[in-house]
């Protein structure tokens, strides 16, 4: 009798779905099964690190180049929309119309489809990004630091949340697609040991902030963590699980509580 188990995935194997399925850099996936989806989920916060480096470093750039924090900001927003194709941002508006509609869970998955967005999106996009430009900003203005640091806690933060999604308690709300793909696929204890990681990274870097600074970034990291959780038991409740607009707007959610987090004193 022949073995059909798919066999077990590499750290590469691992990092090629990290990177190719939550970035555009270009990296070859080799593989689209379970061992591959458990591994690539459980880097997805290493993902999310070289996506805020980017992001860092271009905000950086621009404030060394006499460019004010406003703009700085504008760009470390925008740069992580770049390297995911506006993917997150698109699956948040489509999540947004999907819980505005009010309509069955078969009928908001259709909405949330459609290649249009709806006023509900519309607004929400406006709303976070707005709210995104604005903390990071203000993160610049009182260091390159501070602002430095806000971007890559809020990207790694993010992309732990999507770890998270993926625990065995979460179903697919489709049979096909990236939710279906890694739904379920990360065990509790591999989702544990990643979020103390995270929570561990940004309480290490978060020290450059002073004393108070490792707690600072440890506890907007938590933040981002738990309104991601909020909104993703809220998808589950009201789609029936998680699609792939639900890890975007799970991403979104956790980068912008995060930030907003670092603003308060």
């Amino acid at each position: 009798m022949t073995d059909t188990t798919p066999a077990r995935a590499t750290p590469g194997d691992a990092l090629r779905f990290a990177f190719g399925t939550l970035t555009v850099l270009p990296v070859r996936l080799t593989r689209w099964d379970r061992p591959a989806a458990r591994g690539g989920m459980l880097a997805a916060p290493l993902a999310g690190l070289a996506v805020g480096a980017a992001a860092a470093a271009a905000g950086s750039a621009l404030l060394a180049l006499g460019s004010g924090p406003l703009l700085a900001a504008v760009a470390a927003v925008a740069v992580p929309a770049v390297l995911t194709r506006g993917l997150h941002l698109d699956g948040l508006a489509d999540v947004a119309d999907g819980l505005g509609s009010g309509k069955p869970a078969d009928d908001a998955l259709r909405i949330m489809k459609q290649s249009d967005i709806g006023p509900f999106g519309v607004v929400t996009l406006l709303l976070v990004l707005l709210a995104q430009v604005a903390a990071v900003s203000g993160a610049y203005a009182v260091s390159p630091v501070r602002g430095t640091l806000a971007v890559l806690t809020a990207a790694v933060t993010a992309r732990c949340a999507l770890t998270l999604a993926c625990r065995p308690a979460v179903p697919a709300a489709r049979p096909e697609g990236l939710g279906a793909a890694v739904a379920g696929a990360v065990a509790p204890r591999g989702a544990l040991a990643a979020t103390v990681v995270v929570l561990a990274s940004c309480a290490a870097w978060g020290a450059l902030l002073g004393p108070y600074g490792p707690l600072r970034t440890a506890a907007a990291a938590v933040a981002g963590l738990l309104c991601a959780e909020l909104l993703l038991r809220r998808c589950v409740r009201r789609f029936g699980g998680v699609t792939g607009d639900v890890f975007g707007a799970l991403a979104e959610t956790a980068a912008t509580a995060v930030l907003v987090a670092l603003t308060l004193h």
